[in-house]
This record gives C-alpha cells, sequence and structure tokens, in this order.
C-alpha cells in the first residue's frame, strides 16, 4: 500500500470529497449566519441526531458525528451556554451523560431544517439523476474500500 509515486491531487477522488466538504461547510456557515442563527455546522450536526432521537448518551453522540470525547465535551459546552441542549445523568447510569434538546434548540432545528432542505438541491441540480445515483454508488465503494483497509 505505500506508494511513493507523486499523486495529482487535481486528479484525486478524496482530494475533490476534501474540497467538497470544506465548501460546502463553509455554505452552510454563511446560510447560517445569513439567517441571523448562531450556529455552526458542527453544533446542526448533533441538533439533526438529536432531532431524531433525543436524550442520547454524550458518547454515542461523538461515536456518530466521528467526534472525539474531549471535543464532543467542549462542543455541548457551547450548545449548553447557547441554550441549545441541556445535559442530565442518565438515570441507571450516573457516569453515563445523556443531551437533551432545549426548547430553544427544537427552536432552531425548526428554522434550519428549511435552509437545509433548500440548500442540498440547490447545490445537486446541476446533477441529472443519473449522475447522482452514479456518485453515491461511487463514494459508497469507496467507504467500503476504506472500511476494508482499516480492518487490515
Amino acid at each position: 500500500m505505500n506508494n511513493t509515486k507523486a499523486i495529482d491531487l487535481n486528479t484525486h477522488a478524496l482530494s475533490w470529497v476534501g474540497k467538497i466538504h470544506y465548501d460546502f461547510g463553509f455554505l452552510v456557515q454563511k446560510a447560517f449566519r445569513q439567517n441571523g442563527l448562531d450556529l455552526s455546522k458542527e453544533q446542526w450536526s448533533v441538533l439533526k441526531r438529536l432531532h431524531v432521537n433525543d436524550g442520547q448518551p454524550q458518547n454515542d453522540l461523538a461515536f456518530i458525528t466521528h467526534r472525539d470525547k474531549t471535543s464532543m465535551t467542549r462542543l455541548v459546552n457551547t450548545m449548553e451556554s447557547k441554550n441549545l441542549v441541556e445535559r442530565k445523568s442518565d438515570e441507571n447510569d450516573r457516569r453515563v451523560n445523556r443531551i437533551f434538546l432545549t426548547d430553544h434548540g427544537k427552536e432552531v432545528i425548526q428554522k434550519v431544517q428549511p435552509i437545509m432542505y433548500d440548500l442540498i438541491p440547490a447545490v445537486q441540480e446541476s446533477l441529472s439523476e443519473e449522475e447522482i445515483d452514479t456518485l453515491i454508488t461511487t463514494l459508497k465503494k469507496i467507504k467500503t474500500k476504506i472500511a476494508d483497509i482499516a480492518e487490515e
């Protein structure tokens, strides 16, 4: 797997995935600011997961949002200071912190969802359905290969 041959990053698929991820994150931040929302894309990621399953353990949120425990703690602290979430000890295991949406957090979700529902199709509008399907299939293959290599 160690290949010393130089890679042209403009022809490297993963480089483009990274660029798109960065650019889309910037676009999301801009849309939030334009709509008067003091919210980061990382905070939105946590809010949308809590919207689906409120009261998740903090460690589970860290895992599903691909964050380490320390950065998740900082993120939750910031979100608590913005009154988006509240942390409560688990009734059965006091060592476990469960994260719950506040009423304000629920209001923010209601404001953000239409923004995201408009933004995602706008970004993809230059692609045909076939191109979107092909892209998703290709990205799934890459994800599977990464998982296979990680298990070696």
